[in-house]
């Protein structure tokens, strides 16, 4: 059986999109693909929200919204101030979605649906982690938390497909009970599979961070670069 490839819609699967750090572009290639959902995992202090942070800004100075699904309170006024000089400007061009507990995550991923429209430059979530867990942890019904939790990743990957906007998701870890070395996903194969690109950040000794390449389309696994985080965003350590 023969296919036939339409090459412009090839074309557009290779585009990039800065993620607004050079060091991530350089990771990436050129920055985040146009067109599906990226997790970036880590433990606390990584470096996730700073990224997410990062990508917002620099979408919003372009004069694209931005949608910005705040479940962790992480979003810092204080650090928006260090990475531009025009923060309330910066503000005017975000849409914050705040949910404190998974149902109003669930609401906050149908709003998503209905707010799309051709301004919108990326869609952000820190984290798709958190309300899931602290809803698994007071619930025995873990098929119909799952059940959501794949719901509303399918959602995104639909608008990423259909509208041609990066989702940068981030997520939690967890240490394998056997193995303390083994960095495991919160959602486990949901998210796993859910997403084309997955990047692992590491944090080190002094400050240094690491981010790797664990999931891609089109590069090989494996790629990393070392980074620390400063005033005006990231900075490479060679």
């Amino acid at each position: 059986m023969f296919y036939i490839v339409d090459i412009d819609c090839l074309r557009d699967m290779e585009d990039r999109i800065s993620s607004g750090s050079d060091v991530i572009d350089e990771l990436l290639k050129g920055g985040y693909e146009n067109d599906i959902v990226t997790t970036i995992y880590g433990p606390a202090g990584s470096g996730k929200t700073n990224l997410c942070m990062i990508s917002a800004v620099a979408f919003a100075a372009s004069g694209k919204r931005v949608i910005y699904v705040d479940t962790e309170g992480g979003f810092s006024i204080a650090r928006l101030k260090q990475l531009s000089s025009e923060p309330d400007d910066i503000l005017k061009n975000i849409v914050f979605l705040k949910p404190i507990n998974f149902d109003e995550q669930r609401t906050a991923f149908d709003k998503i649906r209905d707010v799309i429209n051709d301004s919108i430059g990326i869609i952000v979530i820190d984290s798709v982690a958190m309300q899931y867990r602290l809803e698994m942890g007071k619930t025995d019904d873990v098929y119909t938390v799952n059940r959501a939790l794949g719901q509303q990743l399918a959602y995104l990957t639909e608008i990423a497909r259909t509208r041609k906007i990066p989702v940068i998701i981030t997520n939690q870890v967890y240490s394998d009970f056997d193995n303390k070395e083994k960095v495991n996903m919160v959602g486990g194969d949901i998210l796993k599979y859910g997403s084309k690109c997955l990047i692992e950040l590491q944090k080190g000794h002094k400050g240094k961070r690491k981010a790797i390449l664990k999931k891609h389309r089109s590069l090989p696994e494996g790629r990393e670069v070392m980074f620390g985080v400063i005033d005006e965003g990231f900075e490479k350590i060679e």
